[in-house]
């Protein structure tokens, strides 16, 4: 499947998304990763031209589809909270592309939300739609509906353009349980592609509001072009719900 900007063209299938960067100087990464400079490409008739030796670096770059083992959902019990971060008059950071945070981060949490139902659990989500919410009524939705997980989910960014990868953040004095939430989500959000920055500290209000196990995840930075485009990719964002629930059926399986 291909879609296409003025900047760049996205091609992807079930294991691989390979984003080409058109414009002079631009770079070609396959699974988030650089694999070299574009080059010379054209397009002709909607189709999009690049070397043989750049094509051939891309076969070699990406996963396969052949072996890929579908496992079922696992079932799992309880209730768990989903916080798609700012909304409404809060938009978040810019993207470098001019996208707003708010938007990705809902994109995303609805993902997680619908994947989640499907294993049985009770989900809640903060908002469902374009809106402001204060931070401490975040954390007291959870603490109202006994979460046995809340999960805040956001979009990175910097000054420095260069800067990649996903984060999961818990609190200074997080328990025991919200570090082994954030090991199993950050486990899987490594399969993505993404670099991982690790588990960091932190005491934002959502964390510390939070009665029971709390987490917030850094989907990665949308100051960084590829990522921003990444973010905003339709496929790449259902690689990243399956990898938060996943994440999450093991910390509560």
């Amino acid at each position: 499947m291909t879609d296409a900007a003025d900047t760049h063209v996205v091609l992807k299938n079930s294991a691989n998304t390979v984003l080409i960067f058109t414009y002079s100087g631009g770079q070609v990464y396959v699974n988030t990763k650089p694999i070299g400079p574009t080059g010379r490409v054209e397009s002709i008739s909607g189709v999009l031209y690049v070397s043989e030796s750049l094509e051939a670096q891309i076969r070699a770059a990406m996963r396969t589809t052949t072996t890929t083992t579908v496992r079922p959902p696992t079932k799992v019990s309880g209730c768990v909270v989903i916080d798609a971060g700012h909304g409404g008059q809060d938009p978040g950071a810019t993207s470098c592309t001019g996208y707003y945070e708010k938007i990705v981060n809902l994109q995303v949490a609805a993902k997680v939300g619908r994947l989640l139902r499907q294993r049985g659990l009770k989900v809640v989500m903060t908002r469902e739609s374009d809106y402001f919410i204060e931070l401490e009524e975040r954390a007291a939705t959870a603490n109202r509906n006994g979460a046995g997980l809340f999960v805040s989910i956001h979009s990175d960014s910097s000054e420095k353009s260069s800067l990649r990868g996903f984060t999961i953040y818990v609190a200074r004095s997080a328990s025991w349980a919200a570090r082994q939430a954030a090991t199993a989500i950050a486990r899987e959000m490594a399969k993505t592609g993404l670099d991982n920055q690790g588990i960091r500290q932190a005491d934002y209000k959502v964390l510390i509001y939070t009665d029971g196990p709390a987490v917030l995840v850094e989907l990665g930075y949308i100051s960084n072009y590829q990522e921003a485009a990444l973010l905003r990719d339709s496929a790449f964002q259902d690689r990243l719900a399956e990898a938060i629930a996943e994440g999450i059926g093991e910390f509560l399986g």
